[in-house]
């Protein structure tokens, strides 16, 4: 009988044990009013008058799904989002809201979708991560009295139409032609400068063009599969010319 009585002890001790993980956090409700906060650990629980719901409170990885939206300058685009968040204060997660989990969801749908509404789709391609802080932003003052707290919001993927890609594709290429002209012509006039310079210093230098002519007449002579005519430079021929009128004057 002692036994019994034992036994019967054990399994309603063990009727009564809620165990708390310490990623958890427990929400008791005493005839259906909030009580207390149960801890990580046994804790006891009277059936019929108590209940206990647990809330995890670890961080939760959320992926939104592919929202269709229109920017500020009529453009489709699609997107998606991946969500960090977690639970800050249990007793308004469930308190507050019905299903936390789902409300989270919905809304940073709607926080993307009016977000990308107020944007172009140029500053929605390059300010992405001011977008993300920004959507960020939103739903985490919105989930604030539910005691949730959005850590970080990543735009995952922003699709176009395919007929808009090829036109960012050809505005893309025609940029960087013009950057190439740009630079071609940039190049040519410092190329003029420079010869310019050199032929300048040369006129200003007697015998200068002579000494280059024969410079690259070397050059080119130093490959035996070419053919040289040498002709004589016209500052030779006057050469030869001053020193012939010198040897008459002296006769």
């Amino acid at each position: 009988m002692e036994l019994v009585l034992v036994i019967v002890g054990i399994v309603v001790i063990m009727s009564l044990v809620r165990q708390v993980n310490q990623y958890e956090r427990g929400i008791v409700l005493t005839m259906g009013k909030f009580s207390s906060i149960r801890g990580p650990g046994w804790t006891l629980i009277l059936p019929i008058f108590q209940s206990m719901h647990k809330v995890d409170i670890r961080i939760k990885t959320v992926d939104v799904p592919e929202q269709e939206a229109i920017t500020k300058d009529n453009i489709p685009v699609g997107i998606n989002a991946v969500i960090y968040y977690k639970v800050s204060d249990p007793q308004k997660a469930i308190l507050e809201v019905e299903n936390f989990y789902y409300a989270v969801n919905q809304l940073a749908q709607i926080t993307m979708r009016n977000v990308v509404g107020s944007v172009t789709l140029e500053e929605l391609l390059r300010d992405r991560d001011q977008i993300s802080s920004q959507i960020q932003k939103l739903v985490d003052e919105a989930t604030d009295p539910w005691g949730v707290k959005v850590d970080d919001v990543d735009l995952k993927d922003i699709s176009i139409p395919p007929d808009l890609k090829r036109t960012i594709a050809k505005v893309a290429e025609a940029e960087r032609e013009r950057k190439a002209s740009i630079i071609r012509a940039e190049g040519e006039v410092i190329a003029a400068e420079s010869v310019a310079k050199a032929a300048a210093t040369m006129n200003a230098s007697p015998g200068a063009l002579h000494l280059r002519t024969l410079q690259s007449i070397n050059d080119i002579s130093s490959d035996q599969s070419n053919t040289t005519v040498w002709m004589v430079p016209l500052e030779v021929l006057r050469a030869i010319e001053a020193i012939g009128d010198a040897v008459g004057k002296k006769k």
